[in-house]
């Protein structure tokens, strides 16, 4: 990707080298844990999960060394492609007679705090609609390469701009709506609109990605493919296979690789955004 000569964002917080505070959610197989620990010891889990966040109650303390660090070139490049959708989504609410409203995106290491609650790295990149921001771990870019076999630059810009995808669904309303079906729905209706947020995302990044390239001149060859294979890496099918060996479509909350693959694209190649409408999306 040809991302040297692209303008940097000035909304960029970068906080790495400094330990996130506050107290981080626990879900998942974090609270299976907890409560296999209580059935053990005879506590309440509820004591244990208290004990467990109110040891994480920290305060932000500096502890990167001075001088250059190994992730400047990834940072810069977050930077790069942040600044390259403010351009894209700038120009597009302009065509259409409004004011983008920039998102901010915090660049973290380990754990941080976010407006909707604790985060640490093992959640991946994230929007969080409460602030406004984008989170991101740098190393989550080497596990994307490593871990998941989508190497390239390309592959983390499709991950940033995915995001910032989320960002444009909350100006526009979408992501409140889902919210306001949270608890009168079941869990596995809601999942099924969870999913279509996340393809729309995928097919927002698509759009950024066409317009970019027509602004920018930004897409080498492997570019695309590059954002494809991330794509596919981290569709729900592909995850819960890997995980537990066996696949559960009713517990989908971001798509198949095959449909993530197919909203990118798409979005790619019409950067049209009446072809990704949310109700559309399937």
């Amino acid at each position: 990707m040809r991302w040297s000569d692209l303008r940097r964002s000035g909304n960029v917080e970068d906080r790495r080298g400094m330990s996130g505070g506050g107290k981080v959610a626990i879900g998942g197989i974090g609270m299976i844990i907890v409560l296999a620990i209580g059935l053990l010891t005879g506590q309440d889990p509820s004591e244990i999960l208290s004990n467990l966040q109110q040891g994480q109650e920290t305060e932000q303390v500096q502890t990167a060394p001075a001088g250059p660090r190994p992730d400047d070139r990834t940072a810069e490049f977050v930077k790069a492609v942040l600044g390259s959708t403010e351009d894209v989504w700038g120009k597009i609410y302009s065509e259409n007679g409004s004011q983008y409203q920039q998102p901010k995106l915090q660049i973290f290491e380990n754990a941080t705090q976010s407006g909707c609650g604790g985060a640490s790295s093992a959640m991946g990149p994230f929007y969080c609609p409460a602030d406004q921001k984008v989170y991101i771990d740098l190393s989550f870019c080497d596990e994307l390469r490593d871990k998941f076999n989508a190497p390239g630059d390309f592959a983390v810009a499709y991950v940033v701009a995915h995001e910032v995808g989320h960002h444009v669904q909350q100006l526009m309303g979408i992501s409140e709506e889902l919210q306001r079906q949270r608890g009168r729905i079941s869990e596995s209706e809601y999942n099924k609109l969870s999913v279509k947020l996340e393809l729309q995302a995928d097919f927002l990044a698509g759009v950024w990605a066409n317009h970019a390239n027509k602004m920018d001149n930004i897409l080498e060859p492997g570019d695309l493919e590059a954002a494809l294979t991330a794509a596919n890496a981290i569709g729900d099918d592909k995850l819960q296979k890997q995980s537990q060996g066996y696949i559960v479509p009713d517990a989908f909350t971001h798509g198949t690789s095959k449909q993530r693959m197919y909203w990118f694209k798409k979005g790619f190649e019409t950067g049209d955004l009446n072809q990704g409408k949310y109700d559309d999306i399937q």
